[in-house]
């Protein structure tokens, strides 16, 4: 099958032969489950919990104003709007709208996702508007007038694609587009920096900086922080290896001289350096400030060392504000954070604010250029957001607190290792009821990227099984990043089985515990998570009781060919180089699954609109397991793009399908 694949047909994304196969595949699975008692006041109940006017409104500030995103049930494609901080300190703030995307959409009949926005420094009087046709990763653009609240005829206006841009000032921005052939890297990204100004054609823009066919992506950006205005340009080789240059000197690019692999940026005078790999003495996963200007001119020590990882701590983030740096760290996966001030010797630290054990805490810093304020979002898997406001350096007041969204009358928070094959030790949090006797339990994993899973308040999860009486775990295996960039490595290419067996000492454990047993346990990942469940499914058929795979990559022979996937050859390797063909062979979930061997029930769900994974895995792996006489269900959204959802209408149904396909298979409810 490797050579001769007979599921290609389904990789043809809007082929009238494959979408008669997925509306057929749909069909089949909405009757299955749409039909379930229960199903329809389920998805009724998750839309609630997704439009509760409790949840907490993030903001962004810009000026003298915070600005959210907001999607309710009156606003079912999102409302985007801004308020003051006063107003906002009020149980309901009194909002300005500034788009409307319900209305929008309507008016101009379009299916429009909100994608962002980038406002631009100083003065806040203009926004570069990105919209999403059906959640995909591609994005029109458009420029917004945030006083007259109206798009700027004649403005900067680009066409849908995976677009780069940012503002220099108000008649220029950096942009990296779609311009025609040659315009992009094989993975579909940018390949090309340039300088667009205000009222000329952007295929006359100033070529600035070009990336080789095979790199990733390139872009640009300008730095506006007051006293330190520079000009940046990213080269992106691969997913894990960048360099970064300094424009200088009529646009000379001149190289910032750290390891590819290491993430690196500059604010203010400080260069930032966090190694991926050991680097000049310092341990992978340390964070490095650097006087920039020193840095440029030959000066290699660092003026401090402001984190060192060991064996159970690992940085898992740091944010400036204008004059301080917010580091934020793991201790077995419980979050800690300090606030940092630069001193001419070392610099000062203390603690930032409390996190409880068992729980994370995540930080914004809303307009480093301009401010020390910063925002703290606190919360457990049991513990609804808390999110608290203060000035680095200064008081922290709490701003909202989030509805509680689900009973958490007896369940209990617990935190667990499983022992691997080669004798690691894997974190995993368990949530649930104590109970006498195994019962109904859902696992879910990532294993890939550097992605850190860390404990969180998920209303979906709790009302739809966690108050229904299941228990719930989430699994740190490597792969991710709960223990630094060694914890990731230690999962790559081909040592990628270690994230497989990780997830399988995490189920055996979870037996033992007589928490679960096999027969009650399901599974469920989504992307690169979809691939882990595709591959433990294969392997380790025995240990589960139902899967769900979403917006999976299952084809690890073709993954390149498709939409983004060349981008990920340095997560998993080339197909086309032999000495990672063998490997991805024996990892390909698609090019794994037998007839001969006996599955749990499989729902796999993706979305047409996906453009960052090729729903032509979810299809073609459906289609050979049915072949082969296995249990599986298949469904297709058409909106959503990798999110899966463009809407909470749709966020929720997905969701009722998923949990009322495992109640069925592991308590035999619907």
């Amino acid at each position: 099958m490797i050579d001769g694949d007979p599921g290609l047909w389904l990789e043809d994304l809007h082929g009238e032969e494959a979408l008669a196969w997925v509306r057929e595949r749909n069909a089949e699975t909405a009757e299955r489950l749409t039909t379930a008692p229960g199903f329809a006041a389920l998805a009724a109940e998750l839309r609630e919990v997704l439009d509760d006017e409790g949840r907490i409104p993030y903001v962004r500030r810009r000026g003298k104003h915070l600005y959210n995103f907001w999607q309710d049930a009156a606003h079912v494609r999102g409302v985007w709007r801004r308020t003051g901080l006063e107003e906002y300190r009020r149980d309901r703030p009194a909002w300005e709208t500034v788009l409307d995307l319900d209305a929008l959409a309507a008016a101009e009949g379009e299916d429009w996702v909100w994608a962002g926005a980038e406002v631009l420094r100083p003065g806040h009087r203009h926004a570069l508007v990105l919209l999403s046709r059906a959640g995909s990763d591609a994005v029109t653009v458009r420029e917004f007038d945030l006083e007259a609240l109206r798009f700027v005829e004649d403005g900067f206006q680009v066409a849908e694609a995976k677009t780069s841009i940012g503002w220099i000032d108000a008649d220029h921005v950096y942009i990296g587009a779609d311009l025609g052939p040659r315009s992009l890297t094989a993975s579909g990204y940018p390949r090309t920096v340039r300088r667009w100004r205000r009222g000329t054609p952007l295929a006359d823009a100033e070529l600035v900086f070009e990336a080789a066919p095979e790199d990733l992506s390139a872009s640009g950006w300008c730095d506006p922080s007051e006293d330190y205005r520079r000009h940046f340009v990213s080269l992106q080789r691969d997913f894990w290896h960048r360099e970064l240059f300094l424009l200088a000197d009529g646009d000379r690019p001149v190289k910032v001289d750290v390891p590819d692999d290491a993430e690196k940026y500059v604010h203010r005078q400080w260069l930032m350096v966090v190694p991926k790999t050991p680097w000049a003495g310092h341990p992978a996963g340390s964070l490095l400030a650097f006087d920039f200007e020193s840095y440029l001119g030959g000066e290699r020590e660092p003026a401090a060392v402001l984190f060192t990882p060991d064996g159970a701590t690992a940085l898992a983030g740091h944010f400036w504000t204008r004059n301080h740096l917010i580091v934020k760290s793991l201790h077995h996966v419980t979050t800690r954070i300090e606030v940092l001030t630069p001193a001419d010797g070392p610099w000062t630290r203390r603690p930032l604010a409390e996190v409880p054990a068992l729980a994370t805490a995540t930080v914004h810093a809303t307009d480093p250029h301009e401010s020390d304020e910063y925002f703290l979002d606190v919360s457990g898997f049991v513990q609804p957001p808390t999110l608290f406001r203060g000035e680095a350096g200064g008081a922290t007041e709490v701003v909202k607190r989030a509805s509680a969204l689900f009973d958490t009358e007896g369940l209990s928070v617990r935190q667990h290792f499983a022992t691997s094959a080669d004798g690691t030790r894997v974190p995993f949090f368990v949530v649930g009821p104590d109970r006498d006797a195994p019962g109904p339990t859902l696992l879910y994993g990532y294993g890939g990227f550097e992605v850190t899973l860390t404990p969180g308040y998920d209303a979906v999860t709790g009302r739809a099984w966690l108050a229904r009486g299941g228990t719930y775990v989430v699994a740190g295996i490597r792969g991710g990043g709960e223990y630094g960039p060694g914890w990731h490595h230690a999962a790559l290419k081909a040592d990628r089985e270690r994230a497989f067996e990780d997830f399988a000492a995490v189920a055996r454990h979870l037996v033992d515990l007589k928490i679960t047993t096999p027969g009650l346990l399901g599974i469920e990942g989504r992307s690169n998570g979809g691939l882990l469940m595709g591959a433990v499914t294969v392997r380790y058929p025995h240990l589960f009781g139902a899967v769900v795979i979403g917006f999976p990559l299952l084809d690890l022979m073709r993954f390149h060919l498709l939409l983004a996937g060349a981008s990920w050859t340095a997560e998993y390797g080339n197909p086309e180089d032999p000495a990672d063909r063998p490997h991805l062979e024996a990892l390909s979930p698609y090019h794994g699954f037998r007839a001969d061997r006996a599955y749990p029930p499989i729902l796999i769900v993706t979305a047409t609109s996906d453009d960052r994974v090729h729903p032509g895995h979810a299809r073609k792996a459906a289609a050979r397991l049915k072949e082969l006489g296995h249990r599986v269900l298949f469904h297709e959204t058409t909106a959503g793009g990798h999110a899966g959802s463009a809407d909470n209408e749709q966020a929720a149904r997905v969701e009722a399908l998923t949990h009322t396909f495992l109640w069925h298979h592991l308590r035999g409810e619907a």
